[in-house]
């Protein structure tokens, strides 16, 4: 399956960036994050660290920890929450990463197959990006 028919707003979206190499999950154009079920970074697209401006994959530690964001511990709650629920399907809106404070985001997080969720993140455009 190419990346480029990968829709952000498709359904199964989870299902369908499983069926991605690693390389088109890192040339999506939006970022892609997997993390397990206690929150730690598995996957952290290079989409992702360029756009969030993190500029590097933080493997292995606790997704919630490395940003600046206070709202961290919100994000944190809606997406532990939806875990211990059972299959994980959630869209909501979002502002600010390390890029920008006021940038508009939408999440989406969905199940992983192997346990722990995806979490995709769509960004406002931003002048000269």
């Amino acid at each position: 399956m190419a990346s480029a028919s990968i829709d952000f707003d498709a359904p199964d979206l989870a299902a369908r960036v499983e069926q991605l190499s690693q390389y088109d999950l890192d040339h999506l154009p939006f970022g892609v994050i997997l993390l397990d079920r206690e929150g730690i970074v598995q996957f952290y697209s290079q989409t992702e660290a360029r756009l969030s401006g993190y500029g590097m994959t933080p493997l292995g530690k606790d997704f919630f920890k490395v940003g600046r964001n206070p709202a961290n511990g919100d994000l944190r709650n809606r997406i532990m929450s939806a875990i211990e629920k059972g299959p994980v399907d959630l869209e909501f809106g979002w502002t600010g990463d390390l890029a920008n404070p006021k940038r508009e985001m939408r999440i989406r997080v969905q199940s992983s197959r192997k346990g722990g969720v995806w979490m995709f993140i769509e960004r406002d455009i931003l002048p000269g990006a």
